[in-house]
């Protein structure tokens, strides 16, 4: 837990501008690094929701924040419910979420989100629900499989991959992060390999977005996140891959076409060099954010 480094956390935090008195939500807690510099931001008197779908993140997440007392508030849920979840008539001064695999995730082989490490191949942020990521690669036929494949990992080579998935499952079944990304990996030319990450990224990215529903209740949960704000309350949302901001991009401006909200970031916010160099994992982040606008008279 002590190598979790949230990502952007300053300019999130700025950006909430966290202050005593105030009332937080994060919608991802994870394993608690931003929820933690929004606390310490908020010192002496600011409180802070924090929800999750991963149980076992939500653990750690739990213990990391346990200094903090009465102050955070932890909830197991997935944040398209995020209403349902912190209950009527609850308002915040400031909600983010931070999209995407937790480092807890990707860094457990036995959770499989890795391609890097031998594990089975799950990919399921709430284990206690939804097929898995071996259970998808077993069941799809080789048109569906390209289809998702090309979809939700924007993967040129989709069709080959899918093909080389069927052949290789019809000799015995694929149900480990390795095998799978072995597959991938023959079924690109070696020469057209992409020269900064592995083969099997897109691969792996949509699999990973169709377990967990990443993006299907996306937008609906940032209105969601819109009602719950005071007014001049900000929502902050951190992005990994182009699918994922494309969406928040759009939610923003729907909502600040229905009059909600005031967009705070014409462009997103990236890294500097000098984080990307400390976390690696911060190069493909996107901040975006928006303010609640007064009631209409």
């Amino acid at each position: 837990m002590a190598d979790h480094v949230p990502v952007l956390s300053e300019v999130a935090v700025a950006i909430l501008q966290a202050r005593p008195g105030g009332r937080y939500l994060d919608a991802t807690v994870g394993l608690g690094g931003h929820a933690e510099a929004i606390l310490w931001a908020s010192e002496p008197s600011g409180t802070l929701v924090g929800i999750d779908r991963d149980a076992e993140a939500l653990a750690l997440a739990r213990q990391r924040l346990g200094a903090f007392g009465e102050r955070v508030i932890l909830l197991h849920g997935r944040y398209e419910y995020v209403t349902e979840l912190v209950g009527a008539g609850h308002t915040f001064d400031g909600i983010l979420f931070d999209l995407g695999a937790s480092s807890l995730q990707l860094d457990t082989p036995a959770r499989g989100f890795s391609f890097g490490r031998e594990g089975p191949l799950d990919m399921r942020m709430d284990r206690n629900e939804g097929d898995t990521a071996a259970d998808i690669v077993a069941r799809l036929s080789e048109r569906e499989l390209a289809d998702l494949i090309f979809r939700w990992g924007e993967e040129r080579w989709s069709r080959r991959i899918a093909r080389a998935i069927v052949e290789a499952r019809q000799e015995k079944p694929i149900r480990t992060t390795t095998a799978l990304a072995d597959v991938v990996s023959r079924a690109i030319p070696r020469r057209r390999w992409p020269r900064h990450i592995h083969p099997a990224t897109r691969t792996f990215q949509a699999l990973r977005i169709v377990v967990n529903d990443e993006l299907g209740g996306l937008d609906r949960a940032m209105a969601q996140a819109v009602d719950l704000l005071h007014p001049g309350g900000r929502v902050v949302v951190i992005s990994f891959h182009s699918l994922e901001d494309r969406v928040v991009k759009q939610a923003c401006r729907n909502l600040a076409a229905a009059g909600k909200v005031r967009v705070l970031t014409k462009r997103p916010i990236t890294p500097g060099e000098a984080e990307m160099a400390a976390n690696p994992r911060a190069r493909s982040a996107k901040l975006r954010a928006v303010e609640r606008l007064p009631e209409a008279a």
